[in-house]
């Protein structure tokens, strides 16, 4: 089957959907964007990507392009046009096409909108969780807005290879005081010995994750206290468990961070019911 590309009103064919040379999105990362989980053909929390989306545009002064109800009928038409059953959907909305200039173009310049839509296995994924991952530590490169769902993703892109060629699944980022911020790609935890799940607040300092928001709602909803504070990258390898949270991965048991086992180097069972558990929270389109 042929993949589908929507850009700027049109659903164009793979190898033919393009964007401008001078959109400020490729020339200045000047765009912000979304990844929604794609379960049962239905999106996975698509409010709070949207409230999310909607923040990082105001954040970057970038007019929203169209309503959320028209921004959910182009994911939704992209996510059937490829016939996605299971899988994720991406949507990036840029400041658009303008000369070449530091300086913002004019408000009502029309911005870029780019949706795309692709099936993932969720069998590859358990198969993950069943065993465990394993991640290594960097120094955190990123600009100090994180919160801001950016496309400007160099430093994650260098940190996520660096994770590839150590033979890991993920790198976690470390701040100048030797704490723990996020992943490259996700957000980060651990789990006390008395039981509480401990992970950075989100601040400017990380990432607002959805997953993330879910994961919080499940634990109170279950008894977990979850306590939000920086830590440090000896109190993970001294953890009882440790795990990660993203759209596209859910949650992720952690069993390894640089050479140091984490707990008896099996998945916890704290962080296996949260996968476990993770889709009964949260909200599914219709």
């Amino acid at each position: 089957m042929s993949r589908v590309i929507y850009v700027n009103g049109s659903y164009c064919a793979y190898d033919e959907a393009y964007v401008h040379v001078e959109d400020r999105g490729f020339q200045f990362a000047d765009g912000v964007y979304e990844v929604c989980e794609v379960r049962n053909h239905r999106l996975i929390d698509e409010t709070r990507h949207m409230q999310r989306l909607v923040r990082s545009l105001n954040e970057l002064e970038i007019k929203q392009p169209m309503s959320l109800k028209a921004l959910g009928m182009v994911m939704r038409e992209t996510v059937r046009r490829n016939r996605v059953r299971d899988g994720l959907v991406y949507l990036q909305i840029t400041r658009g096409v303008a000369r070449r200039d530091f300086i913002f173009p004019h408000a009502d310049n029309p911005c870029s909108v780019i949706c795309l839509a692709r099936i993932s296995s969720f069998a590859k994924a358990d198969a993950l969780a069943e065993q465990g991952i394993t991640v290594i530590t960097l120094p955190d490169i990123r600009w100090k807005r994180p919160d801001i769902k950016s496309v400007s993703l160099l430093p994650n892109a260098l940190a996520k290879q660096q994770a590839k060629r150590a033979g890991a699944y993920e790198a976690w980022m470390m701040d100048e005081d030797g704490n723990v911020t996020e992943g490259s790609s996700s957000n980060a935890y651990i789990v006390s010995s008395d039981g509480n799940v401990i992970t950075r607040p989100a601040e400017t300092g990380i990432l607002r994750g959805i997953t993330r928001s879910v994961i919080f709602d499940l634990a109170e909803r279950e008894g977990i206290q979850i306590i939000e504070r920086p830590f440090s990258l000896n109190e993970a390898e001294q953890a009882r468990e440790a795990f990660l949270t993203s759209a596209t991965s859910v949650v992720l048991p952690v069993v390894r961070i640089n050479d140091r086992t984490i707990g008896d180097g099996k998945p916890g069972a704290l962080a296996s019911k949260l996968r476990a558990l993770f889709h009964t929270q949260a909200e599914i389109a219709e």
